[in-house]
């Protein structure tokens, strides 16, 4: 997961395809250089073990996908983490969850309305995820704290962000639980939010929207949690309020409107009579061995607009396994660009 070009998806059909860790670095080479790219960097030994010593260090530790404590719902993801950094109560992932999002800048009246909410959850044995962020997050983890709540971080589980919330997140140490993907040390960039946010959405059962302005971080993960089969649930809001415009458009759109934590409980309880699949995460269909013929179809069809991998098996009439081979080759060599919802597209050549 260290190695540059490496991601989840990869990471998983890497594993599928080689069947260890071992095998897949040892053909990493190859198959970029089938996919037109030169040798890629991979993560050595030395640079893996110091990052292990760090985690032992902080007091925290790894989950990893396919292992007991990894949260099974977030395991079902595609593009699930396959490593997660955790520090604080791991019971807490044994437990039904339900994330509380919104806006940074929220109003009074909505911190008030989510920790209370939070609060009121927590009470009927459910875990609150947030992205201890300012505003909603922070209200949530507040309400949540005494019965239990996860913090996922977009930066190391060691970082502080924003800074104001420092006294929190240590609290949350202790008596919570902190989530992290990213490794020791990471200062959090905007393009980590969005990775953050899938997991959010696919460690609960279903995710509520406080508060939340047109395009904002918090619609994003609604959106996540709708894709990967979650509920979807919203607090309605005035509509003079730009804040709740985003809401108030989820509720338009067939969100469960909210108005107590009753609400919460009725729309989740069908979910807890889902059970646990047997079945590995690194057992998806096969992938085959495509010959160049193929290879060049499947480059063909691609382009900078993104479009779902069905299509390109649709289209090229290759096996799913040859196809995925392909886009294997093209994302190790670089050259690929994976999107939410199962969709790709070539990287702009530089």
């Amino acid at each position: 997961m260290r190695s540059p070009g490496i991601g989840p998806v990869t990471f998983r059909q890497l594993i599928v395809r080689f069947g260890s860790a071992g095998e897949a670095l040892a053909a990493v080479p190859d198959l970029a250089r089938r996919g037109g790219g030169a040798t890629p960097r991979l993560c050595s030994r030395d640079e893996a073990e110091r990052e292990i010593a760090t985690v032992d260090k902080l007091g925290a530790r790894y989950l990893t996908l396919g292992q007991g404590l990894y949260p099974r719902l977030l395991g079902e993801l595609e593009d699930a983490p396959p490593l997660l950094m955790a520090k604080g109560n791991l019971n807490l992932l044994d437990r039904p969850a339900v994330a509380i999002v919104g806006a940074r800048n929220a109003s009074a009246a909505a911190c008030r309305f989510a920790r209370g909410l939070a609060h009121d959850l927590g009470q009927q044995d459910l875990v609150v995820v947030s992205g201890l962020a300012r505003g909603i997050d922070s209200a949530a983890h507040d309400g949540a704290l005494d019965s239990g709540t996860i913090g996922v971080v977009a930066g190391g589980v060691d970082v502080f962000y924003p800074p104001e919330n420092e006294a929190r997140q240590t609290a949350m140490y202790e008596r919570g639980l902190v989530l992290a993907e990213m490794p020791p040390g990471t200062e959090p960039r905007a393009r980590h939010f969005p990775y953050r946010n899938r997991i959010i959405a696919g460690i609960a059962g279903g995710t509520i929207v406080v508060e939340a302005a047109p395009k904002s971080g918090s619609l994003i993960t609604a959106r996540l949690a709708a894709e990967a089969g979650r509920e979807v649930m919203a607090v309605p809001g005035s509509p003079l309020d730009p804040r709740a415009q985003g809401c108030n458009q989820l509720i338009r759109d067939g969100a469960t409107l909210v108005q107590s934590a009753q609400d919460v409980i009725e729309e989740l309880r069908p979910l807890e009579t889902r059970v646990a699949s047997p079945s590995s995460p690194f057992e998806p269909p096969t992938i085959g061995e495509p010959d160049e013929s193929v290879s060049g179809r499947i480059e063909e069809l691609l382009g900078p607009s993104p479009v779902p991998v069905d299509e390109i098996i649709r289209l090229s009439g290759a096996s799913s396994g040859a196809v995925q081979m392909a886009l294997l080759e093209l994302d190790l060599a670089g050259r690929l660009e994976r999107h939410a919802g199962g969709r790709v597209s070539l990287r702009p050549a530089s």
